[in-house]
């Protein structure tokens, strides 16, 4: 078989890209096996090797195209003038995505099951420069606004791009609440009880939550 030409190598790659894209659209992240992903292509299983060296480097790939999406979102948030109102409107944009889009939220919890360096093993430099590439572009966004709510004494935030990780983690943690949809109450004692979690009301934590870490000072132990 002719050996493809690096155009053609970067075109197939974006077409597996999209298509498993597609599949975590629409069945979510653990109903995306590599052979649906081939066979959405038109491929046998086995050529999806040629172009990634394992499925975790597939998924990574997916997972930047939500990146870029979201940094978008995020960065028309943030053109507001007044941080509080950014802060809110940035937060409530990245809780509405996980709501939406929630292969996105399932697949960066499970980036979040290893260690960094683990993952980094496992993936090639070319894409684990543009996983970074693709977190840097969010994260820039939520720092840069608490850095400037901390000038103008809004916030009280000694390290905003340690903040702005501690938002990002936290908001996937809180939203994965409402991707399960309920919670859990003891309804007397040993009687275990579940009642029903709406994602408005858990985008709305996520926002109050943001604004209170980035007014109560909260600073790198």
């Amino acid at each position: 078989m002719p050996t493809q030409t690096p155009s053609l190598h970067r075109a197939r790659e974006r077409e597996l890209v999209l298509a498993t894209r597609a599949l975590f659209d629409e069945r979510g992240m653990q109903d995306a096996p590599i052979e649906e992903v081939a066979k959405a292509v038109g491929i046998a299983r086995g050529l999806i090797y040629r172009h990634f060296s394992s499925k975790e480097e597939l998924f990574v790939l997916t997972v930047t195209t939500y990146l870029a999406e979201l940094a978008e979102l995020l960065r028309t948030a943030a053109a507001e003038e007044d941080p509080v109102t950014a802060l809110e409107r940035c937060t409530t944009a990245y809780a509405g995505y996980c709501s939406r889009y929630p292969a996105f939220l399932d697949c960066s919890i499970s980036l979040m099951h290893r260690p960094a360096r683990e993952l980094q093993e496992i993936v090639s430099e070319s894409v684990w420069l543009r996983l970074g590439q693709g977190m840097a572009a969010c994260l820039s966004v939520l720092a840069g606004i608490l850095r400037r709510g901390t000038e103008e004494g809004v916030f009280s935030v000694e390290d905003p791009d340690y903040g702005a990780n501690v938002l990002w983690t936290q908001a996937l943690g809180v939203m994965h609440l409402a991707r399960i949809g309920v919670g859990v109450r003891e309804l007397a004692p040993g009687v275990p009880g579940l009642f029903a979690v709406a994602s408005a009301q858990v985008e709305a934590t996520c926002v109050s939550s943001a604004l209170a870490y980035a007014r109560g000072g909260a600073t790198r132990e």
